[in-house]
């Protein structure tokens, strides 16, 4: 029965008698545990409190304080009470004894003379068991210890998911917080140009309103009209690169032409903020390779915050070169500045400052979004930086710069061949105008109608189909949600017609998603045209087309897109 030092038991010998003492030890040795010896009943005692012990050899007949008597006092400690105690006797023990014997906690006797086979087993066992409740206490303590840390992993794990559904809670507060801020700024940006469309149309109504005020009038709707064309649009750029919808068209565009398409689109805006704008372009030509639209989105965007968040006789610089193998743009203005705790969510969607404080300004909030994605899908990247409120705002755009074979063939250009489509033929077309919307349907039929053409009308898909049948028209402008049968049902069943094939379709629809295009060009439109309705290159369109009666390849122009 070998053990390791860490493993062994205590076996107290208690005998006044030496000689039996080192018998015993003898005897027990090979069980290698760590034999005690004590020669009295109070030495046992002493031995006792100092450490504990698996069995104790205890002589019967000892002077002053018997084996009976030590046994009691043993078992009276709460510690010992159940520590098995075998009496060893030279004397023959009555029966009355030894149930004295077993009532003061011994477990067996063991006469003198001692067999050593004997005593070694029965000291064997009682060590073995006593390993074995050592060992189940330490299995429980164990148990304990796991169902104490299991308690507190409960406990921490209920906090921590409490902490989790709070703050699952507080975002989604703070979720439905922002929508119902966006949808209020939504329909104050969307009633926002009504006002001044409907001031335009009442003064349009006098007869006598002076040619000037009837100019002015119609600028205001159309400015206005543009601006809710933005709003929307910038609406469904978000829709489309938030579910992976937009595509970019890459070619080599020059920076310069960028950056001159981007001063445009802002002119207006400029002009009626009395800005000074500053544009430093390197003279080298400078090659991105991107959509040419996009890319003028972007540095738009951000020319357009500048704009909107500088007071009117504002300074704005623009700078664009390279730095490497990068393009950079840095666009700075002399504005309010970006709080430096707003300034990290500057590109974030529908953030607008809240330092506006009543200045009026326009917007969702999603320019420098939009910016901000567009420039990721060029694998670029989009930096905001401000020195604070009252300091003015830099914005820097870096792309990559288009180098080598690709840049040098786009700055050779195509050769220039005419394009005779492109001749405006001022003819006069057979147009049908379809849409369920009589507002609509009037409004663009008069218009047409002005340009010299000759126009046939239809309130929805049957007296489309009908009119298309009976006048054979040239051009069909096919609104495609029209009741009874709508515009794409129309446009499958004018192809199926032997003289259907050589007539331009045009679908008018507010659905501008791939998916829309794709239906469109399947039912057998040439073109998909997003209302409000281009009307410039709707008439280019038209100017494009052979003379009726001539054949010639349709015009790969896609109105409205």
């Amino acid at each position: 029965m070998n053990a390791r030092r860490e493993d062994k038991v205590n076996i107290l010998l208690v005998d006044d008698q030496p000689a039996r003492l080192l018998s015993y030890e003898s005897i027990l040795s090979s069980l290698d545990q760590n034999l005690v010896m004590a020669h009295s009943g109070a030495e046992a005692l002493e031995r006792l409190m100092a450490q504990e012990f698996a069995v104790v050899l205890l002589d019967v007949n000892m002077p002053g304080m018997d084996g009976f008597e030590t046994a009691s006092l043993i078992h009276e400690h709460p510690r010992y009470e159940k520590t098995p105690i075998i009496f060893i006797t030279g004397v023959h023990v009555s029966e009355l004894d030894r149930l004295l014997g077993y009532k003061v906690g011994a477990v067996d006797y063991v006469a003198i003379p001692v067999v050593p086979e004997i005593l070694r087993s029965k000291v064997a066992v009682l060590v073995e068991l006593y390993c074995q409740r050592r060992e189940l206490r330490k299995l429980n303590r164990s148990l304990e210890e796991a169902n104490a840390r299991l308690a507190q992993a409960h406990s921490t794990l209920q906090v921590e998911k409490t902490l989790e559904l709070e703050q699952l809670n507080t975002t989604l507060r703070e979720a439905n917080r922002h929508k119902d801020e966006f949808l209020a700024m939504l329909a104050h940006e969307l009633r926002n140009p009504l006002a001044p469309i409907l001031n335009a149309v009442q003064l349009m109504r006098n007869p006598q309103l002076p040619a000037a005020q009837l100019t002015w009038a119609r600028e205001v709707i159309e400015r206005q009209l543009g601006h809710l064309t933005k709003l929307v649009d910038d609406l469904l750029d978000v829709s489309r690169i938030t579910r992976g919808k937009i595509n970019v068209s890459r070619k080599p565009v020059e920076l310069a032409t960028v950056i001159a398409r981007a001063v445009e689109t802002v002119e207006p805006m400029l002009s009626r903020q009395r800005h000074e704008l500053i544009v430093s372009v390197e003279p080298e030509p400078l090659y991105i390779d991107g959509d040419l639209t996009r890319l003028t989105q972007i540095v738009g965007n951000i020319l357009s915050n500048a704009i909107k968040y500088t007071d009117a006789g504002g300074r704005i610089e623009l700078t664009a070169g390279s730095i490497g193998e990068r393009i950079e743009i840095r666009i700075r203005d002399n504005g309010i500045g970006i709080d430096p705790a707003v300034l990290p969510a500057v590109f974030d969607l529908f953030t607008q400052s809240s330092q506006l404080n009543g200045r009026g300004q326009t917007g969702l909030g999603i320019g420098l979004a939009l910016a901000k994605r567009l420039v990721q899908m060029h694998g670029g990247e989009v930096r905001a930086h401000s020195d604070g409120p009252g300091k003015g705002s830099e914005f820097t755009v870096l792309l990559p710069r288009q180098t080598g074979a690709s840049a040098a063939a786009a700055e050779a250009g195509p050769a220039d061949v005419p394009d005779p489509a492109a001749q405006p033929t001022s003819v006069t077309r057979r147009i049908l105008v379809a849409d369920d919307n009589s507002d609509a349907l009037e409004s663009l039929a008069q218009l047409l109608e002005l340009g010299g053409h000759e126009i046939h009308k239809a309130a929805d898909g049957v007296q489309a189909l009908e009119a298309a049948t009976r006048v054979r028209p040239d051009v069909v402008l096919l609104d495609i949600g029209m009741p009874g049968m709508d515009g794409y049902e129309v446009a499958r069943r004018i192809r199926s017609q032997p003289w259907g094939r050589e007539a331009t379709l045009v679908a008018l629809t507010g659905w501008g998603q791939e998916t829309d295009r794709k239906r469109s060009r399947e039912a057998g439109f040439d073109s998909h045209c997003i209302k409000p309705l281009d009307l410039q290159r709707l008439f280019t369109l038209l100017d494009s087309l052979p003379a009726p009666g001539r054949p010639g390849a349709k015009p790969a122009i896609r109105v409205g897109e």
